[in-house]
């Protein structure tokens, strides 16, 4: 089971998201927030996987919660829900480590499919913001240098082209005819020598290197 807690300072967005949640066997909400302090504080006594965090609340915002949750170790895997569709949010929550970003008017099966991903070690943005995290985190990053790119096999090479298609660990493993965990540690690897974060970071590099079209 995947515990989560919702973090809102609206009671009904709460509720209506636990209620959502609730009807997937392998989601259970553990608990509910009404501040980031607060959410970081619940997250820690009730053990969540993952925490379903808005933006603006009182009290304390979601992205510093975000941080000190990206912090913890272990850490707790953080998605942003939120009604603000602001550049200023998608890319300080993804800054401050958080595994996903959603507007609160996204597919139901989106959210869904976000926090499995949270859970699981990956990152979702939702589809229509994608190119937008691609484009500001290309912009803002140097382009690598050819030799960086060098110390990749081509194996490794041919996993992050993959990764740049949407694809997840399950699916990466099938491509690829490997274990799922061998997946996570080749990504693991990948990222520590390139010196980015996260998966998404991941393919912007790969977009600036030109490995993805």
């Amino acid at each position: 089971m995947i515990r989560v807690l919702i973090a809102d300072d609206q009671a009904l967005v709460r509720r209506g998201l636990a209620l959502f949640l609730s009807g997937e066997e392998d989601l259970e909400v553990v608990g509910e927030a009404s501040s980031g302090p607060d959410a970081v504080r619940r997250a820690r006594a009730l053990a969540a996987d993952m925490v379903l965090m808005d933006v603006r609340m009182p009290d304390g915002d979601g992205i510093t919660a975000t941080r000190e949750l990206a912090q913890q170790q272990p850490p707790v895997a953080v998605v942003v829900v939120t009604t603000f569709d602001l550049d200023e949010y998608l890319f300080g929550a993804l800054e401050a480590g958080a595994a996903g970003f959603l507007l609160k008017d996204c597919e139901p099966e989106d959210l869904v499919a976000a926090v499995r991903a949270a859970a699981s070690g990956e990152a979702m943005v939702q589809p229509r913001l994608t190119r937008r995290v691609i484009d500001e985190f290309a912009r803002r990053r140097p382009a690598p240098a050819t030799e960086i790119t060098a110390q990749l096999s081509a194996r490794e090479l041919e996993l992050v082209r993959a990764l740049c298609e949407g694809l997840s660990n399950a699916e990466l493993a099938e491509r690829l005819h490997i274990e799922v965990s061998t997946v996570k540690t080749h990504l693991t690897r990948i990222c520590t020598r390139l010196g980015v974060r996260d998966r998404v970071q991941l393919v912007v590099w790969a977009y600036r290197c030109g490995l993805a079209g």
